[in-house]
């Protein structure tokens, strides 16, 4: 990203986010603001389009450790259990940053007007790749520049956005963008898998079953299920349980009842799982957590 985009971006985040938090009125848009470092929180991202433009931050993607720092993107093509940590934040250069949640529906109609005959990545989690240079770093500053103005979000916003997804697909993170619409890919069969995980995680699940939701032998499944997402699927399975119940336990406390809930029979099983997962059993952490958020808000 170029140092004008940045000088732009920063000071339209910050106030947004001061003036409606985490989550704007436009649809798929997020935005982050912290005034102090916090714990590692944890999880399950969408495929997306994210900049840092103040601060830094690091990002556990299975077992890999990504550092980001001010004027940095980063594009994911398929959904995957993210935990993250903001490691530099202060009152006065608090971290910033803004994510763009990347649709289907738009990747394929956009992909179906011009051939785009990007070779595929190894990695659909990308960094380092996207050019954020002035012309997408304007449309997204005038993504946050109409929130001043509630009456065209409804009209402009989805044009914004388009915009910005198409300049996404001229450069590198073509690659990974046209994973989210070819269905004989690799890639786009490990993602109907976790798609599948994502909305069944609480149930019994055994490999041969994620197998054949991807339509592969179990061997070629789990080869590709660990190059794709960097775990192996018993892993990812229990990364999904764990993030939720963190967020489940962050609300309401009930550890026993959040554990069966979401797919653990035995509650010291998941507390192990939890401590090595988060670094603290649950009720620590969810205090953790909340002390920081009341900190760093």
């Amino acid at each position: 990203m170029t140092d004008r985009s940045i000088q732009r971006l920063a000071p339209l985040i910050d106030r947004q986010a001061l003036r409606y938090g985490s989550e704007p009125p436009i649809a798929g848009v997020s935005l982050s603001r912290r005034t102090s470092p916090g714990p590692e929180t944890g999880t399950l991202r969408q495929p997306s389009y994210c900049i840092v433009v103040q601060g830094a931050k690091e990002e556990l993607v299975g077992n890999e450790v990504k550092r980001f720092s001010a004027g940095m993107s980063l594009i994911e093509g398929i959904t995957l259990p993210i935990s993250s940590h903001i490691t530099r934040a202060t009152p006065a250069e608090p971290f910033l940053s803004f994510s763009l949640t990347l649709e289907q529906s738009t990747a394929f109609d956009l992909l179906n007007q011009q051939d785009l005959s990007t070779p595929f990545p190894l990695d659909p989690y990308q960094t380092d790749l996207v050019d954020s240079g002035r012309r997408l770093g304007d449309a997204v500053a005038r993504l946050l520049e109409i929130l001043d103005y509630p009456d065209e979000v409804p009209t402009l916003a989805p044009l914004i956005k388009r915009e910005i997804f198409w300049r996404l697909l001229q450069g590198a993170p073509g690659a990974v963008l046209t994973q989210l619409v070819q269905p004989g890919d690799r890639t786009a069969q490990i993602a109907r898998a976790t798609s599948w995980m994502r909305q069944n995680y609480a149930d019994p699940i055994t490999i041969p079953d994620l197998a054949k939701q991807a339509n592969m032998s179990v061997p070629s499944f789990h080869r590709h299920f660990k190059a794709v997402t960097k775990v192996s699927p018993l892993q990812f399975l229990k990364q999904l349980r764990l993030h939720d119940a963190r967020r489940r336990i962050l609300a309401s406390s009930k550890i026993g009842m959040t554990a069966y809930d979401v797919g653990y029979d035995s509650l010291s099983q998941f507390n192990r799982d939890y401590r090595k997962l988060f670094g603290h059993p649950p009720n620590r952490d969810a205090t953790n957590m909340r002390h920081s958020l009341q900190l760093g808000a």
